[in-house]
């Protein structure tokens, strides 16, 4: 759904800024009504995104799907590693937490949310090549819509990082797809646009700390 949306909306921006300045007056006039459109367009998505993510957040805090939150009931919580790893997490301290959460997989390799902080902390660090393989290893396994939004989100991140905005963008709608009440990926989509904004990855997870 949102994918071929970005996709017609992200071609018609390469054309106006591949033949704008080149184009006749006419063209120019018709390239410039799109882009009016096109902003207009971004806005209005953005907006009416916003006011669905509130009712969504409403009804989550309601406490009405209590019990299926992938973070809690999670054996590994438990362990001396894995608490010293959201320790240092929480501390942005990512080399010493990357190392804890390393062990967790080493006595817990199948624990998806252990491998969510390190590939978060893996990202952090810029080892981009490691994060990505740890986020699509969880993108693969998991079945829990909104981890796997996140790790959409962070793997959306790695692509914008290396400037394939194209790539970054599918995987923030990916995200929304996933999770829409999860505000990083629509925020990421307008850093994309705007190509100025600090990107957002891995808030979620401090709230574990």
């Amino acid at each position: 759904m949102f994918q071929h949306l970005f996709a017609e909306m992200n071609q018609s921006l390469d054309e106006i800024a591949n033949y704008y300045t080149a184009a006749p007056v006419e063209k120019k006039q018709e390239m410039l009504q799109r882009w009016n459109l096109l902003k207009k367009m971004s806005d209005g998505i953005i907006d009416e995104w916003m006011s669905f993510e509130e009712k969504m957040a409403k009804i989550r805090e309601s406490g009405i799907f209590r019990g299926t939150d992938p973070f809690t009931s999670i054996p590994e919580l438990e362990l001396h590693t894995f608490v010293k790893g959201l320790g240092y997490f929480k501390l942005l301290m990512y080399q010493h937490a990357a190392e804890e959460f390393g062990k967790v997989v080493e006595v817990y390799p199948d624990s998806l949310l252990s491998r969510l902080y390190l590939a978060m902390c893996y990202l952090h660090l810029e080892q981009m090549h490691t994060a990505s393989a740890e986020l699509n290893r969880i993108i693969l396994s998991c079945d829990q819509p909104r981890m796997k939004a996140m790790a959409y989100n962070a793997l959306g991140c790695i692509h914008a990082k290396q400037m394939e905005l194209k790539q970054a963008q599918s995987c923030f709608a990916l995200a929304l797809e996933h999770d829409p009440s999860l505000p990083e990926p629509l925020y990421n989509l307008e850093a994309c646009r705007s190509k100025n904004a600090v990107l957002q990855y891995g808030t979620q997870l401090l709230s574990l700390s």
